[in-house]
């Protein structure tokens, strides 16, 4: 006998209610057609917490069919098509419920994991972003916004929603485990730790391969940040033992804890078993990042070995699947005549409409260092660190971020800088400051170090707000940068792209110095070369070379720089291990491992290496 209908309604949310999603389930069934809004609605959500997605989805499309007016019907059918793995239907729906809805958290929130799962990352960046300008409290909208501006390379943003972290709520592992990624990415080893160390395991069978993927990650954390103590104590938990008898579907914990075992044979030279461990990751792997991760793992490997051929096929892999990644992120640089670093430039004629300012002297301004990556701009900013009179701020794209503050408010770089009032030109360094404030609060009376490599492309900004600043240009011979940059899993996407191939690379680079040589000659910096080789064979001269420039009496402090950076814990650039182990010759000359893999590019490189004075 059928239930009466209140009767059954309110035995359907005592169900609900209780957790009891099933009796939920069978007491919609005793209700068949004649069910109500309300137990429709329960019936739904207890469908789609079982796990009967299609089910769910049916159950809400009718509600949406009945009452299009409301917008949690859309939104609720879009999660269980999304959850079924209908993403066209999901996208359809969720699209409406956010046009009746356009500032509710929710529908965003859930239009930003579609988009996550359709690796539309501008998309899911943009939406997840607009979910928590909605609602700031939102904690799982704040960790994938966070997320997709990691994809996306905006750091800035990605450290604004991980602002507060460390005093979130346990999350689920798999979530603590990229958050974890991500807090590290930023310095933030202690808080990455702390959400290991609080995740929350799924629970049965599934236990034990988390455990374990967690136990990877804190290895790898470890060592990321030189603490090698440490990270081989936590190696000890994570034997390979226990990774061979993991069960068959348990294959990314598995690769993830070879990973962690490689990194570590690595830093103890054990090159040929970090390489056998690596092939392992790579015949396991199923997603680009961690066949990117092996396959430079690989090459690294490989190259130590003097295997170049096995290393130069490593590397095309793994940039092979770096370019699936920054596919989904940046499409339009994909194109062959795409530059990915792009900069504009000041000529004669425009510099000479500048408005005089007053600026800062040298002792106020900066120490800009500069040049392409892999030229030795972490070693020498750790040089600078090392002294006491001052205090770099890691990488950080503060400049360039500048000329993005000046576009937000209608002004266009670099035409506008000509026209800066005294005021304007006073905020923007305000600006730059407060966001040196929020790195370095302690700086007090030492003179900042803003390393940056590729800040050389942003010489006219410089130049307008710190023109007295003592700008070092870091120079190495081309080839051993362009095969240092192809050996790195840069995280940034347009990097991605520029290092995808060495005739790309190669011509960004070309353009990079062309740009800085014209800039150069526009501006007349205070600049001085700091040659790579030349510092290897005479470090004392250069550092008194460096302290001259530099005004400073005593750059002996500058000569403890590999102590100083085993200290400092986190530096992230990829020298963050070589940057520990002082100065190595081995590094001149690299490049002829791989002169076959050269040869094309030498015609197009010949000039400007005739020009910096280096040979073939």
């Amino acid at each position: 006998m059928r239930q009466p209908a209140t009767e059954l309604a309110n035995a359907m949310a005592g169900a609900y209610h209780a957790g009891d999603m099933e009796r939920v389930i069978a007491l919609a069934t005793q209700a068949g057609d004649g069910a109500d809004e309300g137990a429709r609605l329960l019936l739904g959500v207890a469908q789609q917490a079982t796990g009967r997605y299609d089910q769910a989805a049916a159950t809400f499309r009718q509600l949406a069919q009945r009452r299009p007016e409301v917008s949690a019907y859309w939104n609720n059918l879009g999660v269980a098509c999304r959850l079924s793995g209908d993403t066209e239907a999901a996208e359809q729906a969720l699209s409406k419920a956010r046009s009746l809805a356009p500032e509710d958290p929710e529908v965003l929130y859930n239009l930003g994991l579609l988009y996550v799962q359709q690796r539309r990352w501008p998309s899911a960046r943009e939406v997840l972003l607009d979910a928590v300008e909605q609602s700031p409290d939102f904690i799982e909208a704040r960790l994938q916004a966070a997320y997709a501006c990691y994809v996306c390379g905006d750091n800035t943003q990605q450290e604004a929603m991980l602002d507060g972290a460390i005093g979130w709520p346990a999350q689920p592992a798999e979530q603590a485990l990229i958050l974890a990624a991500m807090l590290s990415s930023q310095g933030g080893l202690d808080a990455a730790l702390h959400t290991l160390a609080q995740a929350q395991l799924p629970g049965g069978p599934a236990d034990e391969p988390m455990r374990l993927r967690i136990g990877a990650q804190r290895v790898l954390l470890r060592e990321r940040n030189n603490q090698l103590d440490e990270a081989r104590r936590e190696l000890q938990r994570l034997p390979l033992a226990a990774l061979d008898a993991l069960p068959g579907d348990a294959n990314r914990a598995r690769a993830e804890g070879w990973r962690a075992h490689a990194a570590l044979a690595m830093r103890a030279g054990a090159w040929a078993e970090a390489a056998a461990l690596y092939r392992r990751v790579l015949a396991l792997a199923d997603d680009d990042e961690t066949r990117a991760g092996a396959g430079f793992g690989l090459a690294s490997a490989c190259d130590r070995q003097g295997l170049h051929a096995e290393a130069w096929q490593a590397l095309q892999a793994a940039h092979a699947a770096q370019l699936e990644i920054a596919r989904h992120v940046l499409p339009d640089l994909l194109t062959p005549d795409s530059q990915p670093l792009q900069a504009a430039e000041v000529d004669r004629q425009a510099h000479a409409c500048w408005k005089p300012l007053r600026a800062p002297d040298s002792r106020e301004s900066p120490v800009f260092v500069v040049g392409f990556p892999r030229s030795g701009t972490t070693l020498l900013e750790q040089m600078l660190d090392a002294h006491p009179d001052f205090r770099s701020m890691d990488e950080r794209a503060f400049i360039h971020e500048l000329t993005e503050r000046m576009e937000l408010v209608g002004q266009h770089y670099p035409a506008d800088l000509a026209g800066l009032t005294e005021a304007e030109a006073g905020q923007l360094r305000a600006a730059y400051f407060r966001m040196v404030g929020r790195v370095l609060p302690d700086l007090g009376p030492r003179r900042l170090v803003d390393k940056n490599p590729l800040n050389m492309l942003c010489l006219p900004m410089i130049m307008r707000l710190f023109p007295q600043a003592r700008i070092i240009l870091c120079l190495r011979h081309p080839c051993d940068v362009l095969l240092s940059c192809s050996m790195q899993p840069f995280r940034s996407p347009a990097f991605m792209v520029l290092c995808s191939s060495l005739q790309r690379l190669a011509r960004g680079y070309v353009q990079a110095f062309e740009q800085w040589h014209r800039q150069v000659e526009v501006f007349g910096p205070r600049v001085l070369e700091w040659r790579y080789e030349s510092v290897v064979g005479d470090l004392d001269g250069h550092l008194a070379r460096l302290g001259a420039f530099l005004e400073i009496g005593d750059a002996s402090p500058m000569a403890r720089f590999a102590d100083h950076a085993r200290n400092k814990r986190f530096i992230s650039t990829p020298s963050y291990a070589q940057v520990t182990q002082g100065i190595h010759p081995g590094a001149v000359g690299r490049w002829q491992g791989y002169r076959e893999q050269f040869e094309p590019v030498l015609p197009l490189l010949q000039p400007l290496m005739d020009r910096l004075g280096y040979a073939t």
